[in-house]
């Protein structure tokens, strides 16, 4: 393909870490010349990251695909991605997609592209797609300019077979950079005045898996003691984390740190150790109940999220009343639900017990409800309380959002001042949409 084209888009479906990843594809973009723009603003390339995760991956690829091409219908689209490693022939068949490339590929695209002839019309995109076997650097990568907080990937890939996941098919074994490495990153990004970095990897907790030969010089609770020291950086969060790799250690130091926030996301997907059983889950529920007591005995405030999946296979009504009961007596802030959604070339499908969408469906709003009552809950315990508050560029209807240490979403009048700052407030009393008001020390002017 010829290079004199200058303007990129891209656009991204599914996690933190994609996200992380796409910024690192449009600063080699930039670095080789082109102009990183808008997606509606009728660029000459446009970069589609997908998601095998989320449900309807080929539906939502076609439908940006299509949007893509009704801003520029001469543009040239490359699809990169989890979906875009499971699925590369199908992709390639979208009219309208010239390249897609796979997780060995992704971080090769402007070297890839220098030089690609366009495909005829009427003709399938071209795959570079190796076998996931082939995946094996760790790419480092972080957002920035998207958005206040910079999201940091220190880890990729997963070596666990859990039953109903498709991501070590998507993105490989785990693996990583050393700690110096991610250290070195962070003190940069200093540089740019950020305040808050996430964590983020596939497998967060498994951090330290390196080389070919995968040692594991170090762990992620090494890395975590050394991030702490890293002056410039006022707040670290760490990611979902595995309850089988959130050590005591790394809650004990969180607790007593300078910079790492008391809030963890912990995935526990069941509540029913038979359940957890079948999706070949590497610890039962009573660890998970230990984790959580250990967190709130040494940071009573801490907020705690739950990824929980409903409705897999085998899951009776007594298995998911086992759930909700589980959920609704742990002190734990807010859930992230998610009905199953069957995956190819996955175990889970094949299991006998197949769940009727309905009652996926009435699941699935029964937790959500049960999270909204817990996440009120929990910010009510705070009211009244003095804390700082790190406001987002994100502004809608006149108002912008931030967060406390704990994760409380803070809402106030917009104040250009306020985007990226670390403020003094008191939270006052959450409002009906679920989010925290908050004023300043006697002056009553962060309503809602």
């Amino acid at each position: 393909m010829e290079m004199e084209t200058k303007k990129v888009a891209f656009y991204t479906l599914g996690c933190k870490l994609n996200f992380s990843e796409t910024s690192a594809i449009g600063r080699q973009f930039e670095e080789a010349g082109f102009v990183k723009t808008a997606f509606e603003d009728a660029a000459d390339i446009y970069v589609i990251n997908t998601c095998s995760v989320t449900d309807h991956a080929d539906r939502k690829c076609r439908k940006v695909v299509k949007e893509a091409l009704k801003h520029n219908p001469e543009a040239f689209v490359a699809i990169v991605g989890c979906y875009a490693q499971l699925k590369p022939q199908e992709i390639s068949e979208i009219p309208g997609v010239h390249a897609v490339l796979g997780a060995a590929e992704k971080f090769l695209l402007v070297e890839t592209l220098a030089g690609f002839t366009r495909p005829a019309a009427g003709q399938p995109g071209r795959v570079f797609a190796s076998p996931i076997s082939e995946a094996t650097e760790f790419h480092a990568a972080h957002s920035y300019g998207d958005r206040t907080r910079t999201f940091l990937k220190v880890q990729d890939g997963c070596d666990y077979s859990c039953s109903f996941c498709t991501i070590p098919l998507a993105r490989g074994a785990s693996r990583s950079g050393s700690v110096q490495s991610v250290v070195e990153r962070v003190e940069k990004l200093t540089q740019t005045g950020v305040k808050e970095i996430v964590l983020t990897g596939v497998n967060l907790g498994d951090f330290g898996v390196q080389g070919l030969e995968r040692e594991r010089p170090e762990d992620f609770y090494d890395l975590v003691r050394a991030l702490d020291e890293v002056e410039g950086i006022a707040r670290f969060r760490i990611s979902s984390c595995e309850p089988n790799l959130l050590s005591d250690d790394i809650i004990r130091f969180v607790a007593q740190s300078k910079r790492f926030m008391p809030h963890f996301h912990i995935p526990l997907q069941s509540g029913s150790n038979k359940i957890l059983g079948q999706m070949r889950r590497r610890y039962r529920r009573e660890l998970y109940q230990e984790r959580v007591a250990l967190i709130k005995e040494v940071m009573p405030h801490a907020c705690i999220g739950v990824d929980v999946i409903v409705g897999f296979p085998g899951e009776t009504e007594a298995d998911f009343l086992e759930t909700y009961q589980f959920l609704n007596e742990l002190d734990v802030s807010y859930l992230h639900v998610f009905p199953y959604s069957e995956r190819a070339n996955t175990l889970a499908p094949t299991l006998p017990g197949r769940v009727q969408d309905r009652h996926r469906h009435e699941r699935t709003t029964q937790l959500r409800s049960l999270s909204e009552k817990k996440k009120r809950f929990f910010y009510e315990q705070h009211a009244g309380l003095e804390t700082q508050v790190l406001f987002e560029d994100d502004v809608t209807n006149g108002q912008m959002e931030g967060f406390t240490p704990n994760y409380i979403r803070v809402v106030a009048k917009y104040d250009p001042l306020l985007v990226g700052e670390l403020k003094p407030l008191r939270l006052t009393a959450v409002n009906p949409q679920n989010l925290m008001e908050a004023e300043e020390m006697g002056v009553e002017m962060f309503q809602h």
